[in-house]
């Protein structure tokens, strides 16, 4: 009878909308890993204590991106294996850092140049197997990164910032995880052990480097060069998060890219409230008791980093909350914004995860009409 009346049902519209949510905000309790989240925190307050020493928290994030992302691209097994292709891991990275901050403050074409064929090789390391192409990825979001950064860092005259610094940085945290395996590895027995995070792909076969292959990674080339485009020709406040949405979006499927970006948008928006939220508390204060806060806010972000670290696999929207509150943090400490570029910051990072949407669902299209134009009977 409900069903007769239309009592007890709701709207389609309603129920897909729930559809989604529960997809976005589903947790596998399975990928919770705490114990790696506890090693993180604890090796990465010896960057943070160094640079307090110094007194340039302006390198911190990429020391702490050098360790994060070298514990990433760790294969595991023996020690020499571990160590060498983590070596030529941050090597790459360091060249890439290099690259990224030497450009930051050129004009918007060489960005967008640059932009285009760091994406282009990082999609085409596909050939080398998924696990390198995974790694190649990283080290594409890592220069996006390090072209904002430095964009808003040569913006800043308060600020005084070396490439070379930032290199040595991104180098010292790469650095201190190869030691950290090699302190491992020698406590374990000298036993060879699995890669520090088993979610991701291990496959390092050579893959034939077919035509749709080499047309999506020019495709990505191009969206990503766009997005630079469109950030930095427009000098758009904090705009390379448009890059960064959208690189993260493009996915095989057009189902996952959506499902991707909503996270996204969703983690961006809760990172950047909360990030908001805690930039309020040294407001309007000075002296020691500023220098307290903004210490304090120094380790609140190290925490936010360690959590999204133990739950990446959980569910990538409270990931992406995680992260871009801890990175939002530390961005906002050196150089203090107003707060309305937090919601610059979510709307181009819905911006960026349109276009990436936009690209798959075209490129689905384009693939069906090439698959009816070849099997016309179908």
């Amino acid at each position: 009878m409900s069903s007769a009346t239309g009592y007890g049902t709701q709207p389609a519209h309603e129920g897909k909308t729930k559809n989604w949510l529960s997809k976005v905000f589903r947790l596998n309790r399975a990928g919770v890993n705490w114990p790696r989240a506890v090693l993180f925190l604890d090796v990465a307050l010896v960057p943070m204590i160094v640079f307090w020493a110094i007194g340039h928290e302006q390198y911190l994030l990429s020391a702490l991106f050098g360790l994060m992302f070298a514990a990433l691209a760790d294969p595991g097994g023996g020690y020499g294996h571990r160590a060498s292709h983590i070596a030529l891991f941050a090597l790459m990275g360091a060249g890439v850092t290099a690259l990224g901050f030497a450009i930051g403050g050129e004009a918007w074409g060489w960005l967008t140049l640059a932009a285009f064929g760091v994406t282009l090789a990082a999609g085409l390391a596909v050939a080398f197997g998924v696990r390198r192409f995974v790694n190649a990825l990283l080290l594409n979001i890592w220069f996006i990164v390090t072209v904002g950064l430095s964009y808003g860092l040569h913006q800043d005259a308060r600020i005084t910032d070396h490439t070379w610094g930032q290199v040595l940085a991104w180098s010292g945290g790469a650095a201190l995880w190869i030691v950290l395996t090699f302190a491992e590895w020698l406590i374990r027995g000298r036993r060879d052990l699995p890669q520090p995070f088993t979610e991701l792909p291990g496959d390092t076969s050579r893959k034939k480097l077919t035509g749709p292959v080499a047309v999506f990674a020019v495709i990505r080339a191009l969206v990503i060069a766009g997005a630079f485009a469109l950030a930095f020709g427009l000098d758009l406040s904090h705009g390379y998060w448009i890059p960064i949405a959208a690189i993260v979006a493009m996915k095989p499927s057009l189902e996952q890219a959506t499902l991707v970006s909503l996270q996204r948008l969703s983690g961006a928006l809760i990172g950047a409230l909360a990030a908001a939220l805690l930039l309020l508390l040294p407001a309007g204060e000075t002296g020691i008791r500023l220098f307290a806060m903004e210490r304090g806010l120094e380790v609140v972000a190290l925490i936010l980093l360690m959590h999204g670290i133990g739950i990446r696999f959980l569910n990538y929207a409270l990931y992406c909350a995680a992260i871009a509150a801890g990175v939002l943090i530390l961005t906002d400490l050196p150089q203090p914004t107003d707060y309305a570029a937090e919601g610059y910051r979510v709307l181009w990072t819905l911006c960026g995860a349109g276009m990436g949407v936009l690209v798959m669902l075209l490129a689905g299209l384009l693939s069906q009409h090439t698959a009816r134009t070849a099997n016309p009977r179908a």
